[in-house]
């Protein structure tokens, strides 16, 4: 659901202005970039998501993966009219990490009017170590409804 062309820069700001709160910001999570087909976010490995023996908790990374698409549904989006809420994630842990940075590259994978599909690849970026993937589904709900 893609109507309307969107000012990169202008969308960074606003995006980035509003993830500092709420759990984006407790988890450190950077909006690195963005376009039509994808976006790309980073979050660094501390203590505040890792599981009690010090591995990256997969909870988290599912919960990364979600913020990738449903931040991406947003894009080219009149949020006015409709706003993107996710309705499945599917994701498996393939990895596994202790510290450093992670990242995740999210890019469409089918969009209609009233759904999108993204897939969200979560990758070690010191190592280039795939540790999870996800598909997400966020459904345009109606504003009012």
């Amino acid at each position: 659901m893609k109507d309307q062309i969107v000012d990169k820069d202008g969308w960074l700001v606003a995006m980035r202005s509003i993830t500092t709160t709420a759990a984006l910001g407790f988890l450190e999570i950077e909006i690195v970039d963005v376009w039509d087909e994808g976006l790309v976010m980073r979050m660094p490995i501390t203590d505040k998501v890792r599981q009690p023996n010090g591995l990256l908790h997969g909870g988290i990374c599912m919960a990364l993966a979600e913020s990738v698409a449903s931040l991406h549904a947003c894009w080219g989006v009149d949020l006015s009219k409709v706003v993107p809420v996710g309705i499945e994630i599917n994701g498996s842990h393939v990895g596994s990490a202790k510290n450093g940075w992670i990242r995740a590259d999210g890019r469409v994978i089918r969009r209609s009017t009233q759904l999108i599909v993204h897939q969200v690849d979560i990758q070690h970026e010191g190592r280039g170590v795939l540790l999870s993937t996800a598909r997400v589904t966020n459904f345009y709900k109606a504003i009012g409804d």
